[in-house]
C-alpha cells in the first residue's frame, strides 16, 4: 500500500546567517587576535563541516580582557542604573530584531533544532535581558540586607567589580543571557569564556554589544579551551565566578577560589527524576516525558532522565511512551519539522555510547524505535531503558544524552526515597491530578526546581539552581541578582 503522504522537508534557509571565515577575541571593545596566535575550528555537529577558525585565548589573553575589564567597571559602576538599564533594554531589542539570525547560528553550531531555537532559546534570552534591565535601577528595593523600621530595605548593594563567567555548550546563548544580564544590571563587567564546541553565538553577540554602543571593556569574549577558564577562575583581579557545566569540572573550580575573596555560583550536573502517580492525565504525562528528556537530545543539566512510574500504570504508560517516541522525527537540525538533533559532539557522542553499552552489559531493557540514522554528523536515537533498578549505572550517572531510565514505585514515600536517592538535586517533575499530593511530595523532594504537570518550563522571573552537587547559588529571578552584590 503506497504511502499516505510523502514528507515534505521544510528547512530554514542557511542564507540568514553570514558566518565569516575567522573570528578574533573580544577584547576591550575590539576583535584580536590571540596573544600566541593560536586558532581552533568550530564545526557543525549535523555534518561536521566546519563552520569557521575561532581564535583561542591563554592567560595572556585572560589577563588583557581583566585589565580590560578593570578599567570599564570604574565608569559601568558610577552609571545610575537608570543608565544601564538602557543599554540593556538596547541589547534586548536587538537580539529581539536578529533572533531569526541567531537561531540558525545556533543550530548550525549547537546542533539542536531549529525549532527550539527559535521558539524557545531566543525568546528566553530577550526576556533575560528585559528583565534585568528593569531591575538595574531598583536594587536597593530589592529586599537584600537589613530591614529598616519603615519597611525598606537598609542595605546599600554596590557592585563586586570583574565577573569571570564560564559557560557550557548546550545552551551557548541562553547560559551567557543567564550569566551577562545580572550582571550588567547590578554594575559589573564581565569576562565570559564560552565552550570550545559552541563560540559564534558568544562572538556574535560581542558584535550586539558594539551595536547596542555599549562601553568598551564592558563585555569581553574569550573562545578557548579549559585553560583558559582556568586562567579566568584563578586570575586575582576576578571578584566574581559563575560557572555552568560538569560536576567534577565545578569541584575543581571550587578548589580554586578556597581561601580568596572571590564569590562563587556553581550550576552543575543533574540526573532529575519526573514521578507519574496512577491518577496522572497519561497522554500530556507522555507529552512531558518526551519533553523532559528528548528536548535538546537530552543535553539538558535539569533533564527528567530518571522516570518513576507507579507500578499499576507501567504498561499503559510505557506503551503509549512507546507509540509516541516511534514519531518523533531525527535529522537535519535546520528543517522545521525536525524533533531530535544532532550530539553536540564526538566526546559526548562516545560518552552516551559507552553509558549505553554499560545499561545494556548491567542486564536493563534497552529499547528505540525504528529510526534511520544520518552518515554524516554525531547522532544518537531516542532511547528508553526498563528494568532499571537504582544500583545501575545509567540510573545514577549523568548520561547528558537521550536516554531515559524507567524505575517504578508503589508508595509516595517510595517515590520520594527514590527521586532523592541520588548525588545531584537540581529538578524534579510531579505528575497527579492531586494538589494536596503536589504539595505534599514537593516539599519532600531536595531538588531545586520541581515541576508539577508540566516540565522543563523557564522564566526569568523565577530563580533557578541545585543542591548537593548540583552546585549552589541561583540565577534567574530576583535572587539571581544577589550573587552579583555586595550586600
Amino acid at each position: 500500500m503506497a504511502p499516505v503522504f510523502e514528507y515534505a522537508p521544510a528547512p530554514e534557509s542557511r542564507a540568514i546567517v553570514d558566518i565569516a571565515p575567522a573570528y578574533g577575541l573580544f577584547i576591550d571593545g575590539e576583535f584580536t587576535e590571540a596573544a600566541d596566535g593560536r586558532v581552533f575550528k568550530t564545526v557543525s555537529p549535523s555534518t561536521e563541516e566546519v563552520l569557521s577558525e575561532v581564535a583561542q585565548a591563554g592567560s595572556e589573553d585572560v589577563d588583557r580582557a581583566v585589565k580590560a575589564a578593570r578599567r570599564a567597571f570604574e565608569k559601568w559602576s558610577a552609571l545610575p542604573g537608570s543608565e544601564r538599564a538602557k543599554y540593556l533594554f538596547r541589547i534586548a531589542r536587538i537580539i529581539q530584531e536578529r533572533s531569526r539570525e541567531l537561531a540558525v547560528l545556533e543550530t548550525l553550531d549547537n546542533g539542536k533544532p531549529i525549532k527550539e531555537t527559535r521558539d524557545a532559546d531566543l525568546p528566553l534570552v530577550a526576556a533575560h535581558f528585559f528583565y534585568y534591565a528593569g531591575w538595574a535601577d531598583k536594587l536597593e528595593h530589592a529586599g537584600f540586607g537589613r530591614r529598616t523600621t519603615n519597611g525598606h530595605s537598609g542595605a546599600n548593594p554596590r557592585p563586586l567589580g570583574v565577573a569571570g563567567q564560564v559557560i557550557p555548550w548546550n545552551f551557548p546563548l541562553l547560559m551567557l543571557a543567564w550569566k551577562i544580564a545580572p550582571a550588567l544590571a547590578t554594575g559589573n563587567t564581565v569576562v565570559l569564556k564560552p565552550a570550545e564546541t559552541t563560540p559564534l553565538s558568544a562572538l556574535f553577540f560581542a558584535d550586539i554589544c558594539r551595536q547596542a554602543g555599549l562601553p568598551k571593556g564592558v563585555v569581553n569574549i574569550l573562545p578557548g579551551y579549559g585553560d583558559a577558564g582556568a586562567a579566568l577562575v584563578a586570575h586575582p583581579d576576578v571578584n566574581k565566578v559563575a560557572f555552568t557545566g560538569s560536576t567534577a569540572v565545578g569541584k575543581e573550580i571550587a578548589r580554586a577560589v578556597a581561601g580568596t575573596r572571590k564569590k562563587l555560583t556553581l550550576e552543575l550536573g543533574g540526573k532529575g527524576a519526573n514521578i507519574v502517580f496512577d491518577d496522572a492525565p497519561v497522554d500530556q504525562a507522555v507529552e512531558g516525558i518526551v519533553n523532559g528528556i528528548f528536548f535538546n537530545q537530552g543535553q539538558v543539566c535539569c533533564a527528567g532522565s530518571r522516570l518513576l512510574v507507579q507500578e499499576s500504570i507501567q504498561d499503559e504508560l510505557l506503551e503509549s511512551l512507546k507509540r509516541r517516541l516511534s514519531t518523533l522525527r531525527l535529522g537535519d537540525p535546520l528543517d522545521k519539522n525536525t524533533d531530535i538533533g544532532a550530539i553536540n559532539s564526538e566526546e559526548q557522542l562516545t560518552r552516551i555510547t559507552s553509558l549505553v553499552e554499560q545499561g545494556e552489559a548491567e542486564g536493563a531493557e534497552r529499547w528505540s524505535p525504528a529510526c534511520e540514522l544520518p552518515e554524516s554528523g554525531y547522532w544518537f536515537a531516542p532511547t528508553l531503558f526498563t528494568n532499571v533498578t537504582q544500583a545501575h549505572r545509567i540510573a545514577r550517572d549523568e548520561i547528558f544524552g537521550p536516554v531515559l531510565s524507567v524505575l517504578t514505585f508503589r508508595t509516595p514515600d517510595e517515590a520520594v526515597a527514590k527521586a532523592n536517592n541520588t548525588p545531584y538535586g537540581l529538578s524534579a517533575g510531579i505528575w497527579t491530578e492531586k494538589g494536596s499530593r503536589i504539595l505534599a511530595v514537593a516539599n519532600k523532594l531536595r531538588a531545586g526546581v520541581v515541576w508539577s504537570n508540566t516540565f522543563n518550563k523557564f522564566d526569568p522571573t523565577s530563580p533557578f539552581g541545585g543542591y548537593k552537587e548540583s552546585g549552589f547559588g541561583r540565577e534567574g529571578g530576583r535572587h539571581g541578582l544577589e550573587a552579583y552584590l555586595d550586600v
